[in-house]
């Protein structure tokens, strides 16, 4: 692997990339679906999590944040597609130190999405840029939303925890004119008593489906008086495919006028 083109990572870090990319794991679940659309063969391993395509047949590694280092060496894969959230930091060192080329994304905005998933497909998987990446460039060039609305969004209860600033599913929904209540917030997703979230008076509250599978039963009635949308957590969180679909899906599903 000395002698491969070396690239850098959305963190800047250099990452030893052979000029042919035969084997790819992905411990990220809309990584996995950005590769699988793109091309479904050179994927050998994906986390347990990775449930888009619903029939993609590879060796599963466990978790995200629990990933099975041995069985991902075992691949031998000439590349891991990571993400500076959703995996840890020690985890990924643990296989650059074995020798395992590793590539961190870095998406906090749609912007950042559909670059870093341009260099991802082609600088670390060697692939030509998909035609579904211009597509979901395309379907965010959005008009200004007629009307905007305050909200929080809520992604765990017991306790509760939200999304607070930097996020990509906030860069989202305020692009759908929806502005995050906690955008301003010290931390990424901070957890607050309800007390505190319902003393913010939001317009809205927004209860995806994961990573809490928040329903019209569970979640809605902690928030009276406050219109709740219940929205799809893939096309709100995920940053792969499901991007092109998204502006649509979400719009209708806030209510959002577009």
């Amino acid at each position: 692997m000395t002698d491969a083109p070396v690239e850098r990572d959305d963190l800047g870090r250099l990452v030893a990339v052979p000029a042919r990319v035969r084997r790819v794991v992905s411990l990220v679940p809309s990584l996995t679906e950005a590769v699988a659309a793109t091309r479904r063969e050179i994927l050998a391993g994906a986390t347990d999590w990775c449930a888009h395509p619903a029939d993609l047949a590879v060796t599963r590694v466990r978790g995200t944040k629990n990933p099975d280092l041995d069985a991902i060496g075992s691949l031998r894969p000439d590349v891991v597609l990571a993400n500076f959230e959703e995996n840890r930091e020690v985890d990924l060192e643990t296989l650059r130190a074995a020798g395992v080329p590793v590539w961190t994304t870095v998406v906090r905005t749609v912007e950042e999405a559909l670059t870093s998933l341009d260099r991802m497909l082609t600088r670390a998987c060697r692939l030509p840029r998909p035609a579904w990446l211009d597509e979901a460039a395309r379907a965010w060039r959005l008009p200004a939303p007629v009307r905007r609305r305050r909200a929080v969004i809520p992604v765990w209860r017991r306790p509760w925890m939200v999304v607070g600033r930097d996020t990509f599913t906030g860069d989202v929904l305020a692009r759908l004119g929806v502005d995050n209540v906690y955008a301003g917030h010290p931390e990424r997703y901070p957890r607050l008593p309800l007390d505190q979230i319902l003393a913010a008076r939001p317009d809205l509250v927004v209860l995806p489906d994961e990573p809490y599978r928040f329903s019209a039963g569970d979640g809605p009635e902690s928030f009276p008086g406050i219109e709740a949308a219940l929205v799809n957590g893939r096309y709100l969180t995920w940053y792969g495919p499901s991007l092109v679909e998204a502006p649509r899906v979400l719009a209708a599903q806030l209510g959002s006028p577009r």
